[in-house]
């Protein structure tokens, strides 16, 4: 029997994670953790894409996890990113999690290795089986080079430990699809920053967020508007922040937000190989529409 009750409601911000030369700064993961709650943030995804999961050892992957959730102790739901294209590997990463005390585990769509439908389903069934917590889908084609399907989630759905969807495939036209056909038994998470009130108004029940790293209070109160009933107010911000938003993604995501988030202080401007720092007219925009916004950079 599945647990009506969302793993969260509103904006979960996929964090960064705090890199310099010799590892995880914990002691600045710690600030921003502090900072990005008492920002009012609703769920913490740790070691998301965002958080630079794919150049993470194996050792500091589940110790990051550990280690946000005993710093978060139950103050906002805390979701471990636990895919990758070895499901035997991701298994192993959701029991580790799940042990840690994450409230739910996020995994992506198998990279690389082009598997068809079915395979993801059995892939998926396999994670959820393992996991003693929730598992939220993680649908990001322009990434992975594989998308999971409306019906595919029709499927997926029947599993008790399937709870929630984070969509990030750009088809609006399939998002709706899929309202239409698991709305009902799954609940679906924007994973765009740009898409936050278009999917709330089909019934979403938030989104995952690179933004709410740069401007955590603002971007819950977009979710904060639209639940009270100010859809109006609701798209006005959602507006207002399109031309950050543009300049996040204006290089590959984790790129800018790195910049914008050592621009702020919470950690340096480091990211591993293939990552590279963002080019630096691209960083002068990104500056810019951060000061338009009252930002102090």
């Amino acid at each position: 029997m599945k647990n009506n009750t969302p793993i969260f409601r509103g904006i979960a911000t996929a964090l960064i994670t705090p890199l310099t030369a010799d590892g995880i700064d914990y002691a600045q993961f710690g600030k921003l953790i502090d900072w990005q709650i008492d920002q009012g943030i609703n769920a913490l995804v740790i070691c998301g894409t965002t958080g630079e999961s794919s150049t993470l050892s194996d050792a500091e992957h589940r110790r990051a996890i550990a280690f946000a959730c005993e710093k978060v102790n139950g103050r906002v739901p805390v979701i471990a990113g636990t895919g990758s294209n070895e499901t035997a590997y991701a298994v192993e990463l959701t029991k580790s999690a799940c042990a840690d005390g994450a409230d739910a585990v996020l995994v992506v769509t198998p990279y690389y290795n082009k598997t068809t439908q079915n395979g993801l389903v059995a892939m998926y069934n396999t994670i959820a089986d393992a996991s003693t917590k929730p598992v939220i889908l993680y649908n990001v084609p322009s990434r992975t080079g594989i998308g999971i399907q409306p019906e595919t989630y029709v499927k997926l759905a029947q599993h008790p430990n399937i709870a929630a969807i984070k969509e990030a495939n750009s088809d609006i036209s399939k998002i709706v699809e899929t309202f239409a056909l698991v709305g009902d038994q799954l609940d679906i998470y924007s994973g765009n920053d740009d898409q936050i009130v278009p999917i709330l108004s089909m019934g979403g029940q938030g989104c995952i967020s690179v933004l709410s790293n740069v401007v955590p209070k603002e971007t819950v109160a977009i979710t904060d508007q639209f639940f009270a009933g100010n859809v109006a107010e609701a798209a006005r911000l959602q507006c207002q922040f399109m031309p950050l938003i543009r300049s996040l993604f204006c290089e590959s995501n984790p790129i800018p937000v790195k910049a914008a988030m050592a621009a702020l202080g919470f950690c340096e401007n480091y990211l591993r190989l293939p990552l590279v720092p963002m080019e630096q007219d691209h960083y002068e925009t990104m500056l810019q529409r951060m000061r338009e916004l009252g930002l102090q950079v």
